[in-house]
């Protein structure tokens, strides 16, 4: 009689648990708050949100503007200027550089200063920190130069006319 005490009493306590257990729900079944932040029904922020305000603070994406490639024909007798905050790569040619002060023009690849009269290594990244500075072709050469160009700059002839 015991026995069946014993197995009455465990069989009731596993019943029971198991009646229990299945009534509590889990953040697993979805169940516990729809609108908890952070899920599909109330995200932290929304993507039209994050538009309004990108385009609000004048960005937006736009087109890339000045961080497009352009590609220039320095001619003989030419001088390019790079506006402030303008990158040159020198593609083609024999270049040297001019600049109006003491400074040069930072030559990012070189890790050195190309002052007034330097060469211009080709495919060499040069930053133009202000304006005034530029590249010009050799003297010593009759063939143009081929320069890749981001950001502001001036295309003059020999005159001075501006040419862009």
């Amino acid at each position: 009689m015991k026995r069946y005490i014993k197995i009455f009493w465990i069989v009731a306590l596993f019943g029971s648990g198991l009646l229990i257990g299945s009534m509590f729900t889990s953040n697993a079944d979805g169940l516990v708050d729809p609108n908890m932040p952070g899920t599909a029904n109330d995200p932290i922020v929304t993507k039209s949100y994050v538009d309004q305000a990108i385009k609000a603070m004048g960005g937006g994406g736009g087109d890339g503007g000045s961080l497009k490639l352009i590609v220039v024909e320095v001619s003989a007798g030419q001088k390019l200027y790079g506006g402030e905050g303008a990158e040159f790569v020198v593609r083609t040619g024999k270049a040297v550089a001019f600049s109006g002060d003491a400074s040069g023009i930072p030559d990012l690849t070189g890790a050195k200063d190309l002052t007034a009269g330097t060469a211009i290594p080709l495919n060499h990244h040069l930053l133009f920190p202000r304006e005034g500075r530029g590249i010009q072709p050799d003297p010593k050469q009759k063939n143009s130069v081929i320069v890749m160009v981001r950001g502001p700059y001036r295309h003059v002839d020999a005159d001075g006319v501006q040419l862009n």
